[in-house]
């Protein structure tokens, strides 16, 4: 008995080592040359901002999980874009993701020290063959989030909170902007600018002002000074809209919807590509409400009438 019962677990215990061996050749080969891979620099900010850098993660996590592609990334808190760019090229990755106007200057010197390299860059244009930029039509999106708020506002205040004054933000204020005063023109629309996307303090100073102006409905296109935006009108007892990314959880007292900018399908579909075989050729594409690169996400919190929502529907093509 004892002799069976030593060998039956000295079986299992060369079995575990099998297959503890196949996992390891299955891992090696995980890493081949064979494989897409992307390296990813997100913005300053880094992880954690509930919008585009979280985005742009997620999309590539999905590639992982559906395509089998691999990435790293980094996260420039030092500043360092163009030296953090260099390590993810030096892995060898397919392509090189930067995210924002701040990644502009070190891809476009980049990529004319690495012409065969590929990059991707969201949210700014360069004129390199090898760079694909990618834009998003920010006042369609916000549009749509000013014609909620100026449909749904009781004092006729709302407010517009920016990160930095740059090309890229005055589009979501100029769409929001124009939404609320299509459907109320006796509204007044609040701006300021921050002057950062890194400071949530900053964000619940400037929604304090705006609500003590009377605003009962602020949107921010902020980045993470967008979320004291967000927590402050939750404080206040106000509405406020979200940006890039489903941003409800951040304050699910106060976020009525968010202007959905889809970074994570903009990257997923590049990393289809180069899973299919395709090159990717440079240029620059516009992505807006007909393309689903930017929406609506789900509307709580507040009712809309059957004229209301029909007033939207028609504007997302539903």
């Amino acid at each position: 008995m004892n002799f069976l019962f030593k060998y039956k677990w000295l079986g299992l215990l060369i079995l575990c080592l099998a297959l503890v061996a196949c996992s390891n050749e299955e891992a090696q080969s995980s890493g081949s040359d064979d494989d897409i891979s992307a390296g990813l620099l997100v913005t300053e900010s880094g992880l954690g901002d509930d919008s585009f850098s979280d985005s742009a993660f997620q999309g590539l996590e999905q590639a992982r999980n559906e395509l089998g592609i691999t990435f790293d990334y980094r996260e420039p808190f030092d500043g360092d874009f163009e030296g953090h760019m260099e390590d993810l090229i030096d892995q060898g990755h397919n392509v090189i993701i930067g995210l924002g106007y701040a990644s502009q200057g070190s891809i476009n010197a980049l990529a004319e020290v690495y012409p065969d390299q590929h990059f991707v860059l969201i949210d700014a244009v360069s004129e390199f063959d090898n760079v694909t930029s990618i834009t998003f039509k920010e006042d369609e999106g916000s549009y749509l989030i000013g014609l909620l708020a100026g449909m749904k506002t009781e004092s006729d205040v709302v407010g517009f909170v920016g990160g930095e004054k740059i090309e890229v933000v005055e589009r979501f204020e100029k769409g929001f902007r124009d939404g609320v005063l299509e459907v109320n023109s006796e509204a007044d629309v609040l701006a300021e600018y921050a002057d950062t996307f890194n400071d949530d303090t900053k964000g619940e100073d400037l929604t304090l002002e705006m609500v003590e102006e009377g605003a009962d409905y602020i949107f921010h296109a902020a980045g993470f000074t967008g979320v004291g935006v967000m927590k402050e009108a939750e404080r206040q007892g106000v509405y406020a809209f979200g940006a890039d990314s489903d941003q409800y959880y951040v304050a699910e007292d106060a976020v009525v919807s968010s202007m959905m900018k889809n970074v994570d399908v903009a990257l997923y579909d590049v990393m289809s590509q180069l899973v299919q075989g395709e090159t990717l050729e440079g240029g620059l594409k516009e992505l807006g409400i007909a393309e689903e690169g930017v929406g609506l996400a789900p509307i709580r919190l507040i009712n809309l009438s059957d004229e209301e929502q029909d007033r939207i529907n028609e504007e997302v093509g539903q």
